[in-house]
Formats: C-alpha cells, sequence, structure tokens
C-alpha cells in the first residue's frame, strides 16, 4: 500500500495496475472515479482558450436543450426579442435540426479523424493540408451566405410562390435552380467531402483545433442554416416527394455525409459500415430478387430529399435524442457531480463483497444501478470494469471469465428501470406506449436477467472455491445506509413519473434534486460546479445523438423502400409452419442488426425491420418490442461482434473472442428470457397479481435451472452429465409458463435433486466439467 500526496492511497493488483481509494471521515472506504467520463483515443484533450471554449459551447449546447424543453425563452426573462436566437419552444424539425447541428460542430472539434497513440501526438503537422482546408472554407462560406440570403428573405416576407412552392433566389436574376445548385448546394458538397477526406490527412497535436473540422462545423452550421428555414415554407409540401427543391437534396447529402463520418469517429465503423450497405441497397434494389426488389429505382434527389424528414434523420431516433436520451444525460452528469455514482459501487461493495466471489456479484450490483444512469453497454463496462474486473481476477477468477461478467453484468444495465438506457424512450416514441407502462412492465425481465447472471457466477464461484472480500477491504454497510438519501433524485424520477408528469418534466426535477442533494455531502453543487455538469453532458451527449441520427438513415432507407413490410411478409410465411421457428428468426435478425452497434441505434433499426412482423403474427405490441429490444441489447455479448465484451477484454487483458464467449455463456440464460415473456404475457405485468407472481417465481426457478445445468453446479456440488443435461430439459419445460408445464419442470428437478444426493453420481464421468482456464 502507497501513500500519495493528497492523501489517496493506491493498492496494486496481479495486473500492475492501481485501485484509488479514500478514506472519509467516517472512516468509509470510498471508490473513486468510477462515473467520470472515459477519454476515447479520438478525443482532443484541449488547454487553455480552446478548453474554455470547448467547454462554454458544451455547456450552452445541454442547457439549451433542457431550456426548450421546459418551454423557457431569452425573451420571455429579458424582455428583448433577438431575431437571430431561436424563439422557444421551437418548431419540432428545427428543434431536431438544430440539436444534429450542434453535435456536429462540437464532436468535430472534439473528435479527431484518427486516434491518438498513448503519446498524444500526430505523426507529422502537414501545413498543406491546412491550408487546403482553409481554401474549402471559401466555398463552405459562400454557401452559408446563400443560406443566409435565403433566411433574410423569409424574414422580409417577399418569397414568392409558384405552383404552393416557395421560389427564392439569393442573387437578383439568377433562377431557382441555379442558385441552389451552384450557390448553394455544389459549394456545400465540395466543402464537406473536402473536409471529410483531408481530415485524414491532417495531423494536428491533441490540444490544437483541425482546420479541416473547422471547415465540417461550418458546413454543419450551413445545413442547418438551410433546411430550418425551407421547412418553414411551403417547400415542406414537397419534402419526400420527387418534386422536393434540389438545395434540400444537396443539404441532406451534406448532412448525411457529415453525420456518418462524426458517427465513425465516436463509435467506429460497424455502424457506418451497415448503413452503407442500407445506402448502397437504395439505389440498386430494384435490381435484386425476391423479397429485396423494388419495383421503380430512387433518384439521388428524391432519396436525399426524403431523408433529411421525420421518416428519417430526423423522425424517431432523434426525437428522442433530443428530449429524452439528452435530458437523462443531463441527468448523469449531475449525478456525476454529486459523485453518486461513486456512492453506488461502494453501496454494491457493502452489499455483496463478502459473499463468495464477491467483486464479481458487485460487478452485477453495480453495474445495474450504473446502468440506471449510463446509456450505453460499453459505457458502463468502462466505468465500473475498471475497478471490479482487477478485484474479480485478485480472488481468483480467470481474466476473461472476469471481463465476461462484467460485459454481461454491464449490458443488463440498459433493461434495467426506471431509465433503461436510451432505447426504452425510443421504444415509447415509436408504439406510442407510455412510458411508465414500458417501464413497468421491465421489472420482471430485468429480474430475471440479473438473477441469471448472479446464479452463473455464483456456481463458478462455488466450483472454484472461491472466497469473499474480508471486512477491512469493504465500505460499511451501516455508513452507507446513513448516505443512502444520495438515492432520492432516482427516487423523485420514479415518484413523479408514476404521479403522471411528463418524462421531461420527471427528468426535470430529479436532476434539480441532484444538485439540492450534493449540499448533504462534501461534493456541494455551486454555480460552476453546474456549469461543468452541463459541459459534461454536452460532451457525453455526441456520441449518442451521432448514432440515433445515424440509425435514423438505415430507419429512412426501411420507410422508403417497405423492406421491413417485406420481412414482416416473410415472418408470417414462416409461422404458417411454425410459430417458434418464427420468433427465432426473429431473434437471429435482431441480434445480427444489432452486432456492433449501441444499443440505440441497434433497437431502432430491428424495431423498424422485426417488430411489425412479430405484431402481425397478433403477437401484441408490447411484447413484440420487448423481444426486440431485449435481443438488441443482448448483441452487445454476441458474438463474433460483441461491444460489451470487447471494452472488458481490454481492461482484464483477456482475448477479446475468448471473452465474448465467455461472456455470452454466463448471459445464456438471458437468450431464454423473452420466450418466456412472449409464452406468459404476466412476466411484463400482464395478468393478475396472482398471475403476476406465479409467472415471476417459477421463471425465477427456470433460470436457475438453466444456470446450473449450464455451469455443472446443482445444490451444493458438481454433477455429472446427465444431471446438467435434466436440469436444462427442466429449465426448458418451465419456459411455456403454463400450469402442467411447470409442475413437470419443478417434478424433474426433484428427481434430479434426489439422484444427485441418493446416487451421488460421478461428476467427472462421461463429459467432464471444467471451472475456469
Amino acid at each position: 500500500m502507497t501513500a500519495d500526496r493528497d492523501g489517496t492511497s493506491t493498492r496494486p493488483d496481479d495486473t500492475g495496475d492501481a485501485q484509488t481509494r479514500e478514506t472519509d471521515g467516517d472512516g468509509v472506504l470510498v471508490v473513486e472515479g468510477v462515473d467520470e467520463d472515459p477519454i476515447e483515443n479520438y478525443r482532443r484533450l484541449f488547454v487553455g482558450w480552446r478548453f474554455t471554449l470547448i467547454a462554454w459551447m458544451s455547456a450552452i449546447y445541454a442547457f439549451f436543450h433542457i431550456a426548450a424543453l421546459n418551454g423557457l425563452s431569452v425573451t420571455r426573462f429579458t424582455g428583448f426579442d433577438l431575431p437571430f436566437l431561436p424563439q422557444l419552444p421551437m418548431e419540432t424539425w428545427d428543434f431536431r435540426t438544430v440539436h444534429i447541428a450542434g453535435a456536429l460542430v462540437i464532436g468535430f472539434l472534439l473528435f479527431a479523424a484518427r486516434a491518438y497513440d498513448d503519446d498524444g501526438k500526430p505523426a507529422r503537422d502537414r501545413t498543406i493540408v491546412r491550408l487546403a482546408a482553409f481554401a474549402l472554407l471559401i466555398p463552405a462560406l459562400v454557401s452559408l451566405y446563400t443560406a443566409i440570403t435565403f433566411i433574410l428573405q423569409i424574414e422580409s416576407g417577399e418569397l414568392p410562390q409558384m405552383g404552393g412552392l416557395t421560389t427564392w433566389s439569393a442573387f437578383p436574376g439568377t433562377p431557382l435552380y441555379e442558385t441552389e445548385t451552384w450557390w448553394f448546394g455544389f459549394p456545400l458538397l465540395v466543402a464537406t467531402m473536402g473536409g471529410i477526406v483531408l481530415g485524414w490527412f491532417e495531423d494536428r497535436p491533441r490540444d490544437r483545433f483541425a482546420a479541416s473540422d473547422i471547415l465540417m462545423g461550418v458546413c454543419a452550421v450551413t445545413v442547418a442554416a438551410y433546411i430550418i428555414p425551407v421547412y418553414g415554407t411551403a417547400a415542406r409540401n414537397s419534402v419526400g416527394t420527387p418534386f422536393v427543391p434540389i438545395g434540400v437534396a444537396f443539404a441532406a447529402t451534406a448532412g448525411s455525409a457529415l453525420i456518418l463520418e462524426l458517427t465513425r469517429r465516436v463509435t467506429g465503423l460497424a455502424l457506418v459500415v451497415i448503413t452503407g450497405v442500407f445506402l448502397v441497397y437504395t439505389f440498386t434494389a430494384h435490381m435484386l430478387p425476391g423479397i429485396l426488389a423494388v419495383q421503380t429505382p430512387y433518384t439521388w434527389k428524391r432519396f436525399f430529399g426524403f431523408l433529411y424528414t421525420d421518416a428519417g434523420i430526423l423522425g424517431p431516433t432523434t426525437a428522442v435524442s433530443s428530449t429524452y436520451i439528452i435530458l437523462f444525460i443531463i441527468f448523469a452528469a449531475f449525478l456525476q457531480a454529486s459523485k453518486v455514482g461513486d456512492y453506488f459501487v461502494n453501496f454494491a461493495f457493502a452489499a455483496a463483497g463478502r459473499a463468495r466471489g464477491g467483486p464479481a456479484k458487485v460487478a452485477i450490483f453495480a453495474s445495474g444501478l450504473m446502468g440506471m444512469i449510463n446509456g450505453t453497454s460499453a459505457g458502463n463496462v468502462v466505468a465500473t470494469g475498471s475497478l471490479t474486473i482487477p478485484l474479480m481476477k485478485k480472488v481468483g477468477y480467470h481474466k476473461k471469465t472476469a471481463g465476461a461478467v462484467e460485459a454481461a453484468a454491464s449490458t443488463g444495465g440498459q433493461i434495467m428501470p426506471p431509465i433503461m438506457g436510451a432505447g426504452a424512450f425510443i421504444m415509447a416514441e415509436i408504439t406510442g406506449i407510455p412510458y411508465t407502462e414500458i417501464a413497468i412492465a421491465a421489472i420482471i425481465p430485468a429480474v430475471l436477467y440479473f438473477v441469471s447472471v448472479y446464479f452463473m457466477v455464483d456456481f463458478e464461484a462455488a466450483k472454484l472455491g472461491m472466497r469473499g472480500m474480508r471486512e477491512d477491504e469493504l465500505p460499511k454497510f451501516r455508513d452507507m445506509i446513513r448516505r443512502v438519501f444520495l438515492f432520492l433524485p432516482i427516487v423523485i424520477l420514479i415518484a413523479a413519473l408514476f404521479m403522471g408528469y411528463s418524462v421531461i418534466r420527471a427528468g426535470t426535477l430529479a436532476t434539480a434534486a441532484a444538485a439540492v442533494v450534493s449540499w448533504l455531502t462534501p461534493y456541494r453543487m455551486g454555480a460552476r460546479s453546474i456549469v461543468k455538469a452541463f459541459e459534461l453532458a454536452g460532451i457525453m451527449s455526441i456520441q449518442i445523438i451521432a448514432v440515433c441520427a445515424c440509425a435514423g438513415i438505415i430507419v429512412g432507407v426501411i420507410s422508403l423502400t417497405g423492406v421491413g413490410a417485406r420481412f414482416s411478409s416473410l415472418l408470417l410465411d414462416i409461422a404458417s409452419t411454425s410459430q417458434l421457428l418464427a420468433l427465432f428468426f426473429a431473434m437471429c435478425i435482431s441480434i445480427l442488426l444489432g452486432m456492433g452497434m449501441p444499443t440505440t441505434a441497434a433497437y431502432a433499426v430491428a424495431a423498424s425491420v422485426v417488430a411489425p412482423g412479430l405484431v402481425q403474427l397478433g403477437i401484441p405490441q408490447l411484447t413484440a418490442h420487448f423481444f426486440v429490444f431485449y435481443f438488441a441489447v443482448l448483441s452487445a455479448i454476441t458474438p463474433p461482434v460483441a461491444l460489451a465484451s470487447y471494452a472488458a477484454a481490454g481492461i482484464s487483458g483477456a482475448n477479446a473472442m475468448e471473452t465474448s464467449v465467455a461472456s455470452f455463456k454466463i448471459g445464456i440464460a438471458a437468450f431464454i428470457v423473452p420466450f418466456m415473456f412472449f409464452y406468459n404475457g404476466a412476466l411484463l405485468m400482464d395478468g393478475t397479481w396472482f398471475e403476476i407472481i406465479r409467472a415471476g417465481l417459477t421463471a425465477t426457478v427456470g433460470v436457475f435451472l438453466l444456470s446450473a445445468g449450464i455451469q455443472g453446479w446443482f445444490m451444493g456440488g458438481r454433477v455429472a452429465w446427465f444431471i446438467r443435461v435434466g436440469l436444462i430439459v427442466a429449465a426448458l419445460f418451465m419456459i411455456e409458463g403454463g400450469l402442467f408445464t411447470d409442475l413437470i419442470g419443478v417434478g424433474a428437478a426433484v428427481v434430479l435433486f434426489f439422484v444427485q444426493k441418493l446416487l451421488n453420481p460421478s461428476p467427472d464421468a462421461g463429459i467432464p466439467v471444467r471451472g475456469a482456464d
């Protein structure tokens, strides 16, 4: 144990890493920093005036959203009517357009085109590339000037109408088509594509802005400056038709390219490649056979004119990211500022650290709690796994198992009510089902998920003879109870939702409560801390906003081509043979579409392709969407592309593929849960209290038997291979949820228990039982 100059102490683990802890005045061992925002390899680290500029831009961007969502405005508070400031509440399309544009501007300034090495140094500072980027600012500014001229003409009320459409010209005597093409669209595309290409070659130090990124920020502002006024005129009537103004197609093309580039920077290539496949499909669908075919080819103008609408980029995914997601990111930032994330993990250590294999069970509880304030599975892994994975290795878990446990537990955070990650809000937006009803329905599936993971890690610890953590290694539970008031913001959020407040109002009240609660801790939030929280929220939101906008491109393709409806008809054909086979096919498609994608994008795409087909099969809408959502979440631990498992492998030092296979095994019971609530709607709170309680209890027994069979540990000892098979079969009998099948499952488990106790067959006979390597 070594002491640092600031009073903290570090405990080195067997990997050479250190866990930083601090003892407070009450003698409580405090875990610090688990809720700090991780720094990605692509993130720039500014100092001086650049840091101040980005901090204020991010803070203003986040505050703009909470002001807009609650109907605040500059005019209301100051009495001044400033024409160039947005008036609140804004028109829906305008608000979503500003939401995306702001994220693009901050995102390009904050995230570099290529990852930095450990030293944060570029390969070479290429002056000629910077000069080329500055040269491209000329066409970008020409395009921006044209868009501003359009705005001023609209403000003057002098725009003529022709055939029900608005006509305009930035320059006297210049026809409309030439204005939109040569003075707006062409310069914008040249600047946008040039900036994306130059970004690959402009190597700037990590604490400097890149000229190409400033250029793309200007292009993002230009797209918004054109889209907002054109959608405020009669031209909106032509959007999505072959008669859409060509300027809209130019703006949408540039905007889509910028969204794809920012998505690549913040999440990698997986989602970009999938989106590219959908884009290629749009223009080749008329040449494809079978259900993929369309009758008439789509022109570039019609497609991109359709894309920047509420059926595409400005549709459900952006609607959710601009309202619920950004609101709860602000909430999470305020919780970070009040150190609630640290408290959650300490509470988990105090509650579960003494159990056998304690750190693994801490990971389950902590990840579930952190999942309520963290929007991604991989982000949850980074937040809690940096602490729990080294401790799991220390008590005896193999490094791949330690990473797998954290990946499986962190993935479950996405289905943990009341917040449930961003996907639940998209579900509410798509289905029209109230969010509170979705949160209530999620309770039993979430419990089953975490119970199944708990059983898996408990049986693994039992097989390996692990111990729990010592008393002196853990926070004192009585001290954690004294600080239980730190859960108050979560309690207020839940109470406000069930009292009938809107999600926006409930989230705002909970955010304010986080600031108030902080005054009962050493981390009191003053004006500077509040500004810092808004700054964190602005930065944290960039990734999820880019992902939602990119998913909107895929949703737009599905909406325009109708390929989702054709997949639905395919499911109907399969269901005529076997409904179970149709569900299995829907599961595979949901997981396949979700591989390599964050939860939000995975669910948004799967909900467009798969869920309508399930509804046509006669499955209730809530059940169908929960089925799809569950498997979209589980794609994060499904090989071969498992984002949460890969993030955990990076911390544990294990092979990424081995970790993903191990996390799939640990979460295997969770793959059965959606079939459980398909056969028994009581698991989604649809039924009488007796039916709901019986379904919850029998489902819990089912995942217990399934976990025991997979791990080969039942009622205190290792079991032979045929008992393992029997346990799995007994568990499967309990999936359907009927009284007769439940009795068969329980009866089989009782028989197997007596066989184990009375005959005591050798666990090494036949198929050997293996623990961690």
